[in-house]
């Protein structure tokens, strides 16, 4: 099967950061047991096969949760949920439910995925479980009514602009809460969490096995704080730092972007003949600016498409594929110069902004769960305007490739408060991270954080990994082997790994995570 029903979508995706750690006091730990109705707790899925066109082992059903989930009696959401049976059921181990990241992503499809990849000894021991969460694709979808450029949050900050950049983010947060008000304040992790246990209940399991990828790794920390007793084998993969939980994590693209954009320079300029950019680091990062403040004062023409040098700096993740980013970048100077390109430029760096994606129920779905999620999961987030302006030219000067995207304006600080407090995840539940060294949307730092919060984890670190995902994703990953053998006998290793992962170059299926197109739209995790 074709991997391109996995495209990602987090971009819009997903988040060290230049602010302090997000570390508020945060919600009242373990819930021993979900408590709604026992009308909720007692239903049967009524699975029927998803798709005609696809296998009929590939099951679909929707189960009812509450809205609140402390008024449980109380309005309701549909979730839709997947699976395809153990291929063994005398090895039958229980339910893999599976994340693909976002906030945003549907997971409907994450059972394919799985069932085509995982190895054999995996395979057969799990149903594995999807699902949309709340608010997403087929789950109770929401929408706020915006439009293309309404849903463009990452923005350069200008000084001219800057006024505008507000109004944006208080029209944004505007139509948000009159689209869906009274939805909107419960599309939060803390209640996909609370959501993933009902669904457990439903299928009839004690425990649940999880592999969550980036924004999924978030998820899966937040359920194992809320429900330690009822998660059993978790992998996280791609891992978002809980301390960073919202803003720091979208912070944290700017700083991961610098040893990045300096490890390219290295790369390229031992490869001078090949693509011309400079013979030593310094001249490949002169070109590279050279570029930018050239297009600023007159954008480079290309493909019909006119770039200004804040659009050649949202090529920000290609800078962790050296490959990727040399290329793109000699295509760029040809055009600048009025040569033709010696190749295409990628397709997702020039398709620009956000497109609607077949079979969501509205084109900014993904964009309002976002929106909805790292909004109301935290009320870390400044109130102040001119706190953002601030951050913004401070960070520009710290972080030139993208500290003023990173940090510029966001919604979030005109949303309502949130009605609960964020999680504070500190726990000793077993687990597994995995990460690797060089991943644009979770940079290690993040992926390290996480790993230090979950106190009873495991870290697998691909060393010269590159890409956001690593487990199926990349096929050649030395971490494939001990996350196969944790999910085959529930064994964490006896300590953290370290191994050594070859560059990823034609061997990955695609990055985890729905996203928007990539990387001129904003990205998630």
């Amino acid at each position: 099967m074709r991997m391109r029903r996995f495209a990602p979508l987090l971009a819009a995706g997903v988040f060290a950061t230049v602010v302090p750690a997000l570390a508020p006091a945060g919600a009242s730990a373990a819930e021993t047991i979900t408590a709604p109705s026992s009308d909720i707790l007692t239903q049967k899925p009524d699975w029927q096969r998803c798709d005609p066109e696809l296998s009929a082992a590939y099951e679909c059903a929707t189960v009812k949760v509450p809205l609140d989930h402390r008024k449980p009696k109380g309005a309701t959401l549909d979730v839709a949920i997947s699976r395809i049976k153990a291929t063994d059921p005398a090895k039958r181990h229980g339910v893999l439910l599976a994340n693909p990241g976002g906030p945003g992503g549907p997971g409907l499809d994450m059972p394919l995925l799985m069932d085509e990849h995982l190895p054999k000894e995996v395979r057969e021991q799990y149903d594995l479980i999807g699902f949309d969460p709340r608010g997403v694709g087929r789950s109770s979808p929401i929408s706020c009514g915006l439009t293309e450029a309404e849903q463009n949050w990452l923005r350069p900050y200008k000084a001219e602009t800057f006024a505008a950049d507000v109004a944006w983010a208080r029209g944004v947060a505007d139509k948000c809460r009159a689209a869906a008000k009274d939805v909107l304040p419960y599309i939060t992790t803390r209640n996909t969490a609370r959501d993933m246990d009902v669904i457990r209940a439903v299928l009839g399991e004690r425990k649940i096995s999880y592999l969550g990828y980036s924004y999924g790794t978030y998820l899966g920390a937040v359920f194992t704080e809320m429900f330690p007793q009822r998660s059993d084998r978790i992998v996280l993969d791609s891992g978002v730092d809980p301390e960073r939980a919202w803003r720091g994590m979208i912070q944290i693209w700017a700083e991961g972007a610098e040893p990045a954009f300096r490890r390219w320079t290295q790369w390229t300029a031992q490869r001078a003949a090949e693509y011309g950019l400079g013979d030593t680091p310094e001249a490949v990062s002169r070109t590279f600016w050279d570029l930018v403040a050239r297009a600023d004062r007159e954008p480079i023409l290309i493909d019909g498409q006119k770039l200004t040098g804040d659009d050649i700096r949202t090529a920000r993740p290609y800078f962790f594929y050296p490959r990727q980013a040399a290329e793109l970048v000699k295509a760029l100077k040809a055009a600048a110069e009025g040569r033709p390109p010696a190749g295409a430029l990628p397709e997702q760096f020039l398709r620009g902004r956000l497109q609607g994606r077949a079979g969501q129920p509205a084109a900014d779905n993904s964009t309002a769960v976002f929106l909805a999620v790292v909004c109301g999961d935290t009320d870390a987030w400044p109130r102040d305007p001119e706190q953002y302006r601030r951050d913004a030219v401070r960070d520009k000067e710290r972080y030139p490739l993208f500290g003023d995207f990173a940090s510029n304006v966001m919604p979030c600080a005109f949303w309502d408060r949130p009605v609960e407090k964020v999680t504070a995840v500190n726990n000793r539940t077993p687990v597994m991270t995995v990460q690797n060294e060089w991943d644009s949307q979770t940079p290690l730092a993040s992926g390290q954080g996480l790993h230090r919060a979950l106190k009873g984890s495991r870290m697998v670190y691909a060393a010269g990994g590159e890409g956001h995902g690593v487990y199926l994703f990349d096929q050649a990953s030395c971490a494939n082997a001990p996350v196969s053998a944790y999910l085959a006998t529930g064994r964490l290793p006896y300590q953290d790994i370290t191994c050594t992962t070859p560059p990823a170059e034609g061997q990955r299926l695609t990055r985890p995570g729905p996203v928007p197109p990539f990387p001129v739209a904003p990205d998630r995790f």
